[in-house]
């Protein structure tokens, strides 16, 4: 998180405090309702813990501030009070059985949300309920009027935002607006979170998510494909099966549709167009230099039936796009020095963009 955002709940907590009231209490409540009997819920952002204890228990309270940490001592004396980065997580893997976010991750950065919340994916089981607070509407930076000066904040209008939570692998409920804030109610999906984030060299994307991929929390996973193998053999990521080092080296990843299936022909031609938009939304957003989609069948259903591998001749989301064939096992077609190739010729396409 923003440095100079984490000293001023450090250096003002007590202050901060004092001229706060609890917010959304019953709502908290009504989470841990939802959640199942022992599982950890986690208040993320916690700042003196207002709503901690209405999570109920077990409950962990993360929060950036360590003196904030002390004032939860005070009103959640059975919480595990954990000292902790809303963009590294430190929690394992499907641990947590809900998540509360009020106000927390305001304070990041607007293209860092999707990568934040994707490590909140990974740490959730599937199912699990988030409930996510932010500023609503545009743009992001430090005001000129906030009470507690030097903070940072990032703004949210419910479109660009439900994309955020769709791509990071959650299923949106309820999304609403009130007065300045913008509240979002989802649950957890059985599916893969994006892995983007601004400066990428090479987006690239699936068609969807096998169901072993989502629950291996890595695209592509399968036994039998071979796209890690073909990527490392390209050079163009540093270790096998590993999307969020990709990432580090400038290769995002997403999916033209989120829904996990054994197989993609189980998708609808319907819902690779309404895919198509969010990733070519994403695509506008965050200006990666290219875009490899890997799969001639969506591609086909959602933007060009005629479409054939290679550099297409036009733009999506305003950055050039390269198509290649699936790398699943299934299709003998490709050959694995094939698969290495078109990859090659992406990665060149992306260089040649600058």
């Amino acid at each position: 998180m923003d440095r100079d955002t984490v000293d001023v709940y450090e250096h003002r907590a007590s202050e901060w405090t004092a001229r706060r009231r609890p917010a959304r209490v019953e709502e908290a409540r009504g989470l841990a309702r939802r959640t199942g009997p022992g599982a950890v819920r986690a208040d993320l952002g916690s700042g003196p813990g207002f709503v901690t204890g209405a999570l109920g228990a077990p409950v962990v309270a993360l929060d950036a501030a360590g003196t904030m940490l002390g004032l939860v001592r005070r009103r959640a004396p059975s919480a595990w009070c954990v000292q902790g980065d809303l963009e590294a997580l430190p929690f394992r893997d499907r641990s947590l059985g809900a998540a509360w976010a009020q106000a927390s991750y305001l304070h990041v950065p607007r293209a860092g949300l999707p990568r934040a919340l994707a490590q909140l994916h990974r740490a959730c089981a599937p199912g699990a309920p988030f409930l996510l607070v932010l500023r609503s509407g545009r743009g992001e930076g430090r005001r000129r009027d906030d009470d507690f000066p030097g903070r940072f904040f990032a703004r949210w209008e419910a479109g660009p935002l439900t994309d955020v939570l769709v791509g990071a692998g959650f299923a949106v409920e309820a999304l609403r607006v009130e007065d300045e804030w913008i509240v979002a109610e989802a649950t957890r999906a059985r599916s893969l979170p994006d892995t983007v984030g601004p400066g990428m060299r090479l987006l690239v994307c699936g068609l969807n998510p096998s169901l072993s991929a989502a629950d291996a929390g890595v695209g592509f996973a399968g036994r039998s494909n071979r796209f890690w193998p073909a990527a490392v053999a390209a050079g163009l990521v540093p270790r096998d099966r590993d999307p969020f080092a990709a990432l580090a080296a400038g290769v995002g990843m997403t999916d033209l549709v989120k829904r996990a299936t054994p197989g993609a022909a189980e998708l609808r031609t319907q819902e690779y167009r309404e895919g198509a938009g969010r990733v070519e939304r994403l695509v506008r957003w965050l200006r990666p230099r290219a875009s490899c989609v890997v799969g001639l069948a969506g591609w086909r259903a959602a933007v060009d039936r005629h479409a054939r591998p290679g550099p297409q001749p036009l733009p999506f989301g305003g950055r050039p796009v390269y198509l290649m064939p699936s790398t699943s096992g299934l299709n003998a077609r490709s050959r694995p020095e094939d698969l290495v190739g078109h990859l090659r010729a992406a990665a060149a396409l992306a260089a040649s963009a600058g």
